[in-house]
């Protein structure tokens, strides 16, 4: 859970002797080996403030590789997990880009920092007092009553205005609503809508018939949530980052699904299910492609493989193939191709003087890692296993490693 911080650590925090204080705990190395020595040495120079410094040190640190500008924000432990990262913000703030925005569940403003970039106006609130404590901080605006929210029409001075609300009770005319419910439930992960922090039906009945964006998680059963807008996964680098719903106001026109794949080494790929997904059914080309998790979440499998000339390995199975390799994107030479059976599969790894071995498994109830234990790989060559279904076979697909 992380230190729990006072509005007076913000307090101190967010002063000239706090910024002053976290300078000197900021050039300490905070090591596992180095620890107490570190500790000992902030307590006698701050006394009772020495944990809030360390803790916010720490996660300024974890924060890095996630938002621009940590550097100089405060955090919880809690608020940077569920922080969106700054590339995906970004990106959102850019569909909403010259709209009057109020995030409603605003937290310590990741969300905001981009909205304020394209928006005339933003609007941030929360109900936790150090979450929007913290949030001015990192902001530089102070908070407000909500009241002032109905009285600066969606327009505060300097395009910012923070306020303590109630997300379920609407308080502003902005032109569009943001909402990120919180997705634990008696301290687990939920999936079910009901469940979320305002529950997703609540939400939903609170702004209908107002422009909407609801950040959500990745896993939520889209299909049996009825939404007639439009969803978009987002991945960033790799790993699918959030879900979003768009309601009909901002969706594009003819599209109910959308993928963005999004990249700190490249620009983004989006694709969406207006796109053609008509591919030919073939066998196996020279490559196996593994889609981005943004795609397979999306339902958009077909209309990748459409749009880099790929196809199925099995109608039924995500991982495509093709004789080319879509750029930004991991692909495994077919070596060999058999039924899965170990013995077998042993030997020939053993004939390859197989070493690190790779193993990726879909459409089959495996675990990789006691597969590998049971091949026993001892050899230099590094292979990857690409081991899925065609058909009713479960097969191995012996490929380079990329």
């Amino acid at each position: 859970m992380g230190y729990a911080f006072s509005r007076d650590d913000v307090a101190h925090l967010g002063s000239a002797a706090g910024a002053a204080a976290l300078a000197e705990v900021g050039a300490l190395a905070l090591t596992p080996a180095s620890l107490l020595r570190d500790l000992e040495r902030i307590r006698r120079a701050h006394g009772d403030r020495a944990a809030a410094l360390v803790e916010t040190v720490r996660l300024r640190r974890r924060a890095t590789a996630k938002l621009s500008g940590a550097g100089e924000w405060l955090f919880t432990d809690d608020a940077l997990q569920q922080a969106t990262p700054t590339a995906v913000a970004r990106h959102r703030a850019e569909r909403l880009k010259g709209r009057s925005v109020h995030d409603v569940t605003c937290s310590i403003g990741a969300e905001l920092a981009e909205l304020a970039r394209v928006c005339p106006a933003v609007i941030g609130s929360d109900l936790d007092d150090i979450r929007l404590a913290i949030a001015a901080h990192n902001l530089r605006v102070p908070p407000v009553g909500a009241h002032a929210i109905a009285a600066a029409d969606s327009a505060p001075a300097g395009n910012v205005l923070l306020a303590k609300a109630d997300a379920l009770r609407p308080c502003s005319t902005a032109e569009v609503v943001i909402a990120d419910p919180a997705r634990r439930a008696d301290g687990r992960r939920t999936h079910d809508p009901a469940k979320l922090q305002p529950p997703l039906p609540d939400l939903l009945a609170a702004y209908a018939g107002r422009d909407l964006a609801v950040k959500c998680a990745p896993g939520l059963d889209f299909d049996t949530l009825g939404w007639a807008g439009e969803i978009e996964v987002a991945s960033l680098d790799g790993a699918v980052r959030e879900a979003c719903l768009w309601s009909p106001g901002l969706a594009e026109a003819g599209v109910t699904r959308r993928a963005t794949v999004l990249s700190s080494s490249r620009p983004p790929e989006i694709l969406t299910d207006a796109e053609p997904d008509d591919i030919p059914e073939r066998e196996p080309g020279e490559w196996i492609i593994d889609p981005d998790g943004a795609v397979i979440r999306a339902g958009l499998v077909r209309h990748y493989a459409a749009k880099h000339g790929l196809w199925q390995l099995d109608p039924r199975i995500a991982y495509l193939t093709g004789d080319t390799v879509p750029e930004g994107m991991r692909g495994f030479r077919i070596l060999d191709r058999m039924d899965f059976r170990e013995k077998p599969l042993r030997a020939e790894l053993h004939r390859r003087d197989c070493g690190p071995l790779e193993i990726l498994t879909r459409g089959v109830d495996l675990d990789p890692d006691a597969l590998r234990a049971k091949l026993k790989p001892r050899g230099k060559q590094p292979h990857s296993l690409v081991i899925t279904r065609i058909g009713k076979t479960a097969t191995v697909f012996l490929c380079d490693t990329p």
